[in-house]
């Protein structure tokens, strides 16, 4: 090996140890900050649109988390949960499912839910990726049935979660439940009649 390909081999090295450290420590390239990226239900956001509307993008990325909670198939919960979640929270988010029919409960689509009301919103920090790292607090207001009666439902929850660009839309890719509250369970009333 000559002393000129010695060199020109280990630039090259250089240079991919380079890239392959930015890479692990970034999770990848630095997002477009003048790219929109799509939110269910919402026209996409740039990274400032979505700074400055975390309180319109927070609720619509947790009402496809309840929609998938709300299947019963386990490739219908995770693709679901997929087109708004991403990393280790896809991966909390669909094994707290999961775990919920393997415990016997939710066997059938049982739940309705009627509304998303956002109660607390901030953001607490703004990663260099255009990631957003959200306090929040939310009521899920909704039925839970049985052949028989119905169940409305109140709960209030707080988390961290973060959401990030990936690829082309806005996803959760970070959460951390510090709450439920249940004290506003409901009622139970009879089901309608069914023909």
């Amino acid at each position: 090996m000559t002393p000129r390909t010695l060199i020109t081999s280990s630039a090259a090295i250089i240079v991919l140890c380079a890239v392959a450290g930015f890479f692990m420590l970034t999770g990848g390239p630095a997002t477009d900050s003048t790219k929109a990226y799509a939110v269910p239900e919402l026209d996409p956001m740039t990274p400032a649109e979505a700074r400055s509307e975390f309180f319109r993008l927070t609720p619509a990325l947790l009402l496809v988390v309840y929609d998938a909670f709300g299947r019963t198939g386990e490739d219908e919960i995770y693709d679901t949960l997929a087109r708004v979640a991403g990393g280790d929270a896809l991966e909390a988010l669909y094994l707290e499912r999961v775990g919920a029919m393997a415990g016997g409960g939710l066997e059938e689509a049982d739940q309705t839910i009627h509304e998303i009301k956002l109660l607390t919103s901030r953001v607490t920090s703004s990663a260099a990726s255009d990631a957003l790292v959200i306090d929040a607090s939310w009521q899920v207001i909704g039925t839970v049935g049985h052949a028989e009666h119905l169940h409305v439902r109140g709960n209030t929850y707080s988390a961290d979660l973060t959401i990030a660009p990936v690829v082309d839309a806005w996803k959760i890719t970070g959460f951390t439940l510090r709450d439920v509250n249940r004290d506003t369970a409901g009622e139970v009333f009879p089901a309608p009649p069914t023909n």
